[in-house]
């Protein structure tokens, strides 16, 4: 009787303690297939719990960047039938400037955009402390900025913004090694305010021969701050523009180069180094470098599939 009451008094007990241990083995089975499927990203984190800060969206246009990259296609095993071919802009390359024909290959000239090219600025009372923890665990250069606004305060005095700025992995070697075979221009549509205390920290050696803010940017039926090339240089033959929004360029479309938007959350975006810096050595070598470009991009197309034909772009 002693070992039957013993038994009905822990039998229960015993029950429960299997219950604990298999509740804790499907706990821990579920943390393993979320590490095999793997960690989200701080983005997918934000958006699992309701929050999409808009630091994290781009600020560029909605449309999709053309990455500077080519990838080669992939076989299908059961090709479709090419859709027909739109019509092809009518494009014309003036020649470059009679003369010496050492005018034609003359030092490179290559116009580089700020924002989203060269680096990302966020209002650091703003910014979620997780991004910035994400970037200085994955060595993302980064430093804080006072600018002044164009807002006033209340007692009438310029207001002061206090930014985080990320640089794009690679921007110092990029500016040294494109200083070498070309002269630089800064051509942001950003106030001088914001850029000009920017640019003086990420261009420590003066490498930019020349800045140019959003007062030298143009208006066009199509858009606004545009960059019109005309006013640096008449002979478009040596110049180039690198620029994350294809529109900063819609007058000079042979001259551009898209590239594919930077923020903080791609520490290890190689676009600099890898692919822009290749290219522009290339075009380095070019007598004139729009057959280049418009044989790799064919921008007048794209902006003709954007609405925006070719007689409204200066070839």
């Amino acid at each position: 009787m002693a070992k039957l009451g013993q038994a009905e008094v822990y039998a229960p007990r015993s029950v429960q303690v299997w219950r604990a241990v298999l509740n804790w083995l499907a706990f821990f089975f579920q943390i393993f297939a979320q590490i095999v499927r793997g960690t989200p990203s701080i983005t997918q984190v934000l958006s699992y719990i309701g929050l999409r800060h808009p630091l994290l969206s781009s600020s560029s246009p909605s449309f999709k960047p053309l990455p500077v990259v080519e990838l080669p296609q992939l076989k299908s095993p059961s090709p479709e039938p090419e859709p027909e071919p739109e019509p092809a802009a009518e494009v014309h390359i003036s020649d470059c400037k009679d003369g010496d024909d050492d005018r034609c290959i003359e030092k490179l000239t290559v116009v580089l955009d700020l924002d989203e090219t060269l680096v990302c600025a966020y209002e650091t009372s703003s910014l979620p402390a997780m991004v910035r923890n994400q970037a200085t665990e994955a060595g993302l250069k980064w430093f804080e900025l006072e600018c002044i606004s164009s807002d006033k305060e209340c007692e009438g005095k310029p207001k002061v913004n206090y930014v985080t700025v990320f640089e794009r992995p690679g921007l110092e070697e990029f500016l040294k090694q494109i200083s070498e075979f070309a002269d630089l221009v800064l051509f942001t549509a950003g106030l001088e305010g914001y850029a000009r205390p920017l640019v003086d920290r990420i261009d420590l050696e003066n490498r930019f021969s020349l800045r140019l803010y959003r007062p030298s940017t143009v208006s066009t039926e199509y858009r606004e701050h545009v960059k019109d090339l005309s006013g640096l240089t008449k002979d478009l033959c040596r110049t180039v523009i690198v620029d994350n929004n294809p529109f900063s360029f819609l007058l000079q479309p042979l001259n551009g180069i898209p590239c594919i938007p930077f923020s903080a959350g791609q520490p290890y975006d190689e676009q600099l180094l890898e692919v822009l810096l290749p290219l522009l050595k290339h075009l380095s070598l070019q007598k004139d470098v729009r057959p280049v470009l418009h044989e790799r991009f064919r921008m007048p197309e794209w902006f003709q599939k954007h609405g925006i034909p070719a007689s409204g772009c200066t070839l």
